[in-house]
């Protein structure tokens, strides 16, 4: 099927987060010969980055950084000519709230699992009989459950229980790996959801013991900086850099207000996408290639007619809803020195909240800005929701800023009426990664590229976190672009058309 004249291809990709961004860019960048159209349903591009002002500053509405050791995000900031608008967090110390009270997290904790017992002690978070279980794990003779078979997969409950005992997993582990996730670490695939783990147990049982090994590795490699950012932010907001994707694409190339309802392969090659408009006036796009960067329950119903099997597998993939609600607050009217980043919230603690970042004390250059809030303001950002508790997300915007106001008195004394209020609520927010995800997400990909043309990329797959999505995104594009340049030699071998 000849979608356009001459041997061009006509790529399609679904979606205009940063993943399907980030593969049309690569795509339209190293193949300026085909045609790239990317199709949102949304009124704008970027998916669910978002950047608005509150109390005069640009404070994001959801991931407002990105793990700098995963170098996709940087490499793709810095050819966007983003080098100077990074930012790096001023505060790196965070609290846990616990027994009705917060504690600093421990030195030495990676995923909340502590590798410094003496440094756990200290930090008053676990009970003498806590850490002698904790202790059990670097005991080689201790009588320990066993793991599981070589090159198999579990929760990360299951594994930081069985090492550490239970107690460390729920003061620690769970409230880390929980907030990140917005589910619960006892479901969470420790080799999707946590590989450094999975790693560190890898050639031997005690995790303690593994990852003080990775830490080691790391203090003697010739690249170490022991200053090194753990994490960035940009100046001005994430969306800064979906934006910038989003500039760096042809003009046209971004259509938002448009619904795709089907994807069909056509028999002689290709693809029929049909989609509506905000006016509901359909439209039919002929496509040599498609790229699904599509969440996967939306993936789900484009395949179901024709991917059935597939479909069924995507659509049972569940999805966390979550609210962040971000608070401008005089100074004087919080109660805590704000000494930190912010804390996560254990279970059982009878707060609707899950998390709660200090973000005038995260992020220095805000107070720095022009026309940023006065030294008597700070900026909160307060999460709550995660998979099933619905909660959150059954309040309206009154009721859950009443809620949280609540919970930031009880947690670090807030008193008196914030300046202003800015509600985000975000919907089927955050896949759940459940054991066996990573092996059968890659089949899910591979089913897919079966069909000739036809690609899946994004969060519902093979990682969480921008720079996770970007790399997806960028070995996804590789793979288009391998199809265009047989389509085009292919061409060139038969002759003019």
């Amino acid at each position: 099927m000849t979608t356009t004249e001459g041997d061009a291809a006509r790529v399609i990709v679904v979606g205009a987060g940063i993943s399907g961004l980030t593969c049309a860019h690569r795509i339209a960048e190293r193949h300026p010969e085909a045609e790239v159209v990317v199709l949102d349903a949304g009124a704008r591009p970027g998916g669910k980055i978002r950047t608005s002002i509150i109390d005069g500053i640009v404070v994001d509405e959801a991931a407002d950084a990105f793990l700098a050791r995963v170098p996709s995000a940087i490499d793709l900031c810095r050819e966007l000519g983003l080098d100077d608008q990074f930012v790096t967090p001023a505060e790196r110390r965070a609290f846990v709230y616990r027994h009705g009270a917060l504690h600093r997290f421990p030195e030495g904790i990676v995923l909340g699992v502590p590798t410094d017992l003496d440094a756990l002690r200290a930090s008053g978070l676990i009970s003498e009989a806590g850490l002698e279980r904790a202790a059990m794990d670097l005991d080689p003779e201790a009588d320990l459950p066993p793991g599981p078979a070589a090159g198999e997969d579990e929760t990360v409950g299951e594994l930081v229980r069985r090492r550490l005992g239970d107690e460390v997993f729920e003061a620690l582990v769970n409230p880390l790996l929980s907030g990140v996730n917005a589910g619960h670490a006892d479901e969470l695939s420790v080799q999707a959801g946590a590989a450094q783990l999975a790693a560190a147990v890898r050639d031997q049982p005690s995790l303690i013991t593994g990852l003080r090994r990775q830490r080691e590795a790391a203090l003697h490699a010739p690249d170490y900086d022991p200053d090194a950012p753990i994490f960035y932010g940009l100046r001005g907001g994430t969306q800064t850099l979906t934006d910038a994707l989003a500039g760096a694409l042809p003009r046209g190339s971004i259509r938002t207000g448009i619904t795709v309802e089907e994807v069909t392969p056509h028999h002689e090659g290709g693809f029929v996408v049909r989609a509506n408009d905000a006016s509901d006036t359909a439209a039919s796009l002929a496509a040599d290639v498609v790229v699904l960067a599509t969440p996967s329950y939306a993936t789900s119903a484009l395949v179901e007619p024709w991917a059935p099997t597939l479909a069924g597998e995507l659509g049972a993939l569940a999805w966390a809803d979550v609210a962040l609600v971000t608070f401008a607050v005089p100074r004087d009217k919080i109660a805590h020195p704000l000494d930190g980043s912010g804390f996560l919230v254990s279970d059982g603690e009878g707060l609707l909240m899950s998390a709660c970042s200090f973000g005038s004390s995260k992020w220095a250059h805000w107070h720095a800005d022009p026309g940023a809030a006065g030294e008597q303001d700070v900026i909160l950002r307060v999460s709550a929701g995660r998979h099933g508790d619905p909660r959150a997300l059954a309040l309206d915007d009154d009721e859950l800023v009443a809620a949280l106001l609540v919970d930031l008195e009880t947690t670090i004394g807030l008193h008196g009426a914030p300046t202003e209020v800015r509600v985000s609520r975000w919907y089927r927010a955050l896949p759940q990664y459940r054991p066996g995800h990573l092996a059968a997400a890659q089949r899910w990909k591979d089913e897919a590229m079966g069909v000739p043309g036809f690609f899946l990329t994004g969060a519902s797959y093979l990682g969480l976190g921008i720079p996770a999505c970007i790399a997806d995104a960028e070995r996804t594009a590789a793979a288009v672009g391998q199809l265009i340049e047989g389509r085009r030699i292919e061409g060139e071998g038969a002759g003019p058309r």
